[in-house]
C-alpha cells in the first residue's frame, strides 16, 4: 500500500485537490439539484418552449379567423351551417353521413 501511494504525485493528495473533487462529485451527483435534475428540466423546458410557440401560433390563426368572420357575412353564414348545422326559417336540413 505505502508503494502505490508514493506513486501517486503530491499533487493529487493536496487537501485542495481532494476538497475541490469532493465538492465536485457532491454537486454532480449527490446534491438535490445534480446533473440528471438539471438534464430533465432543460428538456422540460425545451418542451414548453414549443409549446409556447404551438399556442401562439394558434392564438394568430384564431384572431385571423375571426377577423375575417367579423368583416365577411356570407363566411360567417357558411360557417355557421357547415360546422353548426344552423338552417334559416324556411328550410329544411339534411345531413349526409358516409
Amino acid at each position: 500500500m505505502k508503494k502505490i501511494l508514493d506513486r501517486v504525485p503530491s499533487f493529487f493528495k493536496s487537501f485542495y485537490f481532494l476538497s475541490t473533487l469532493f465538492f465536485l462529485f457532491w454537486l454532480s451527483f449527490i446534491d438535490s439539484n445534480d446533473l440528471f435534475l438539471q438534464r430533465e428540466l432543460k428538456v422540460k423546458q425545451s418542451e414548453l418552449i414549443e409549446a409556447k410557440k404551438f399556442y401562439e401560433d394558434k392564438i394568430l390563426e384564431v384572431k385571423n379567423d375571426r377577423e375575417a368572420l367579423l368583416n365577411n357575412s356570407e363566411l360567417l353564414e357558411k360557417i355557421a351551417r357547415e360546422k353548426y348545422l344552423m338552417k334559416k326559417a324556411n328550410e329544411d336540413l339534411y345531413i349526409i353521413v358516409d
